[in-house]
């Protein structure tokens, strides 16, 4: 086993073996079955959303949501510039074009009152936006209510891209029930995992059927195989799903072991002028997914990327924060609203180890080596 510690690596342990066993001894080992049908009833009830359905990724979601929404060639969508490339990419999987906002210079999130002059300028241009694909930003939820009286005044849906932020809440209101539908990750590195996988969640019947219906390659109900449509394979294996509902089973444990590595990094920092953590103080419904600092290296003499390169050199993992889409070369021709917000959260954030399975020993070590690269600096 390797002594480096990740950012956020799985935290799986025997609960998770038995139940991938049990699917396993089940006979249920092909694409679907009871565990599938089980984990989207769990999701549905821990969300308070009436459907959910089970696929192969969130970027999956992602574009059949888009797709049952009606998104398509010569559409313009609207969505944050910070956040991962599949957000954009599964606009531009429908043809659609992504137009970036920038973030909100506290939170991280999407800028809402950017959001609301785009809006309002693509209307006058008789170009109106499709769609709104908001992110919930390193598991912080978005400003929703605000977008989504938004979007009721000019009739626009919104999908939110809750890749990151399963178990946070906002307002008391949970992660993955704003908008018209939210999408889920359960990719290795997030609050809980698959492995691979991701959920798409709706109160709405008939978005839901449709996303099953093009996630099962779009075969019509008879007994041959009859297709009148293109669809797709984004349906979640049965093994998956048992993985999924075992971590389900945990979540709350491990959303409380990133908030104690996020409250210990704020005790860290905060003697050190200069250095903030990402995302502004009020994050109590926050699911602490990754724990991030900004350094002001006019401050504090030292950049995020010196740290960061110290960290690597002790074989302890950390990143920038995510480069935003206006600047990444394949999006280079989609129109943008900027402000600047997004572009210094890039140069002076860094992403912390900050995962549910890292021991209290790991952390330690950790925080030493911060402290001594602090000391160094002094």
């Amino acid at each position: 086993m390797s002594d480096r510690i990740y950012m956020s690596s799985p935290d799986v342990g025997e609960l998770e073996e038995k139940a991938i066993v049990a699917a396993l001894r089940s006979g249920w080992v092909a694409p679907l079955g009871p565990d599938v049908d089980a984990f989207e009833r769990e999701m549905s009830a821990r969300v308070g959303v009436r459907h959910a359905v089970a696929l192969s990724s969130g970027t999956a979601g992602l574009h059949l949501g888009l797709l049952a929404l009606g998104v398509g060639s010569g559409d313009i969508v609207l969505t944050s510039s910070f956040t991962f490339a599949a957000t954009a990419n599964a606009i531009a999987y429908t043809g659609a074009t992504p137009y970036f906002i920038d973030a909100d210079p506290i939170t991280g999130n999407l800028d809402v009152d950017l959001l609301g002059d785009v809006i309002a300028e693509l209307e006058s241009k008789g170009t109106p936006a499709k769609a709104i694909v908001p992110v919930d930003l390193l598991g912080k939820v978005a400003d929703l209510e605000a977008i989504e009286r938004l979007a009721r005044q000019h009739e626009i849906p919104v999908l939110t891209d809750a890749a990151e932020s399963l178990g946070a809440r906002r307002n008391g209101r949970a992660a993955g029930s704003f908008g018209h539908a939210s999408v889920f990750s359960f990719n290795g590195n997030k609050i809980m995992t698959t492995s691979g996988g991701g959920m798409l969640l709706t109160d709405d019947a008939e978005m839901a059927d449709r996303v099953r219906y093009l996630a099962t390659q779009a075969r019509q109900p008879v007994a041959h195989y009859e297709h009148t449509e293109i669809g797709y394979n984004y349906r979640l294996s049965n093994l998956l799903a048992a993985l999924g509902r075992a971590q389900l089973s945990r979540l709350d444990g491990m959303i409380a072991r990133r908030h104690r590595w996020r409250d210990e990094y704020r005790q860290l920092f905060a003697a050190v002028d200069g250095v903030t953590i990402f995302g502004g103080e009020d994050d109590a419904e926050d699911n602490a997914w990754l724990t991030a600092v900004l350094v002001d290296e006019a401050v504090t003499g030292w950049n995020a990327s010196e740290l960061s390169a110290y960290l690597g050199s002790h074989d302890i993992e950390s990143r920038p924060l995510w480069k935003p889409m206006h600047l990444q070369p394949v999006f280079a021709d989609a129109p943008a609203a900027v402000t600047g917000a997004s572009e210094r959260f890039f140069r002076s954030g860094i992403t912390l180890p900050s995962g549910s399975a890292l021991s209290d020993e790991q952390m330690a070590r950790v925080q030493d080596l911060i402290r001594g690269f602090l000391a160094e600096r002094a």
